[in-house]
């Protein structure tokens, strides 16, 4: 996150006690993946309030390593295949379906390929201003290349849900993309997964909505 230590924690706290909420809402597995986004946001989050703390101090040098390579799985290997897998996952409509299987085909990619970098290039995080950056050394012939492929399987999914509101969450995620790039490019990674987090909020809202209407369709699951 971009801002401190606090924040972070007070952050991942209440996306944690959202994502558990959210999950014990599900009555079914296909919502499963998508109700643990906030869960998975609030791991993320404190993670990186931990790495805030570590930064600063040498002596916690292998703290500062392992954090980082947490935050990075998180940002840049398991959302592209978790948001996806979870949209597909709720998915009725077979044509979309088919839609969401190729965009996860290209998260698949794109995280294989940045795992790949994760484990093979020098990364590090460094505390700028008020602000955490993270600089990793991976190939610049490649990038662009991986930045579509993860704006794909990221941000595009939601505008291909058969469930109404989802369209207003990927929109949400869409300008907080294009906020943190304008205003905050060297920071990018670090404060979009924290508008990222505030937004999947709305999951507990998307959630619950679907819950109901199953709840009117199959009573008799529901009600025994």
């Amino acid at each position: 996150m971009c801002f401190s230590a606090i924040s972070s924690f007070s952050a991942g706290i209440a996306l944690t006690a959202i994502g558990v909420a959210c999950v014990k809402k599900t009555h079914h597995s296909s919502q499963h993946l998508f109700a643990c986004i906030p869960l998975i946001f609030g791991v993320q989050q404190i993670t990186e309030g931990i790495l805030w703390l570590s930064i600063p101090r040498p002596e916690y040098i292998n703290i500062q390593k392992t954090t980082t390579f947490i935050f990075l799985f998180f940002a840049e290997i398991l959302w592209p295949i978790w948001v996806p897998i979870s949209l597909l996952m709720l998915e009725e409509n077979e044509t979309r379906k088919k839609i969401q299987k190729i965009l996860l085909g290209a998260g698949i990619i794109v995280s294989i390929y940045l795992a790949y970098c994760l484990l093979s290039y020098q990364v590090e995080a460094k505390i700028i201003g008020h602000h955490i950056t993270y600089i990793q050394e991976y190939p610049a012939s490649l990038r662009n290349y991986s930045m579509i492929l993860y704006g794909l399987a990221t941000i595009v999914p939601p505008f291909f849900s058969h469930i109404k509101r989802m369209y207003f969450f990927g929109i949400a995620i869409l300008i907080s993309y294009i906020i943190s790039a304008i205003f905050y490019n060297h920071y990018i990674l670090s404060v979009w997964c924290f508008f990222a987090a505030i937004i999947s909020l709305s999951i507990h809202t998307i959630v619950t909505e679907k819950t109901n209407n199953k709840q009117r369709e199959h009573p008799e699951i529901y009600f025994k």
